[in-house]
Order: structure tokens, then sequence, then C-alpha cells
């Protein structure tokens, strides 16, 4: 039998408070795909997991946070550096507090003004603050 691809479906939380602020979190300066690079929360499903619940436990293990996940905003298709090929669900999501306790895999966390997403933010999820401004920013 032929290996089976590499391929994983991935979860992200495009997490915004009720002052227009994005919260975004470090990545480990070791972290074999792409360290060091501010990221938003989030990582891959376990075989059959719900998207869902799925996108609520990584928030939680990942920021400490529990989410109410409101709308979708990506979905994008990439090879990760280590090979990997992720189908990505971006989400657009409201926390129920803003009480931040990161987890291991991340060093530092920040909630930025929106205007300021694109300066810090890895630009892979720049569309994500476009779609953000455009459809949602008056309305969420």
């Amino acid at each position: 039998m032929e290996n089976a691809p590499n391929f994983r479906v991935a979860v992200k939380a495009f997490i915004v408070n009720p002052n227009d602020e994005l919260l975004i979190i470090k990545r480990r300066e070791n972290d074999v795909h792409k360290p060091g690079v501010w990221d938003i929360p989030g990582g891959r499903l376990e075989l059959g997991e719900n998207p869902f619940e799925g996108l609520k436990r990584e928030a939680k293990e990942e920021t400490g946070l529990d989410i109410e996940i409101m709308n979708p905003l990506r979905v994008h298709h990439f090879t990760r550096d280590d090979g990997q090929n992720i189908t990505m669900l971006c989400f657009l999501c409201r926390p129920y507090s803003s009480e931040v306790k990161l987890s291991g895999e991340h060093t530092e966390y920040s909630w930025i003004p929106m205007e300021q997403a694109e300066t810090k933010l890895h630009h892979a999820f720049h569309e994500e603050v476009k779609i953000y401004k455009e459809y949602f920013s008056k309305h969420f």
C-alpha cells in the first residue's frame, strides 16, 4: 500500500474583542513551522474531529480563552515548511473574556487595534484582516 498523503485540516480563530482589537500570539523560536512569527490561535484537527469543537479546543489550549464562533472568514490551502499539506478554515470569533493564559507553544500575546494588524501579524493572515474590515468591522 502506498503512503497516505501528508495532509491535514487546520482551524484558526480570528478573535476580535469588543474594542475591535485582534488577539495575536507569537510562535516559539524553535517551532518547526514559522518560528518566531505572530500568528492567530488554532491548529490541526484530529482525524474526524468536528471543526467547531476543534477550534474551541485549540483556542482554549493555546490562550486559555473560551470563544464564540461567529462566522467563517476564509478557507485556504498551503504547504507547510515541513512539507505537510494543509487546508485551513479561519473563523471570526469573540472571546468570552480577555484574560489570556498562553500555553508553552507561544511566547507572547497582544491585543492589537485592527488598523495595526497587518503591520504585526504574519502576511498569511492579511486577507482575513481585509475581509474583517470590509464585511464585519461595522457590524460585529
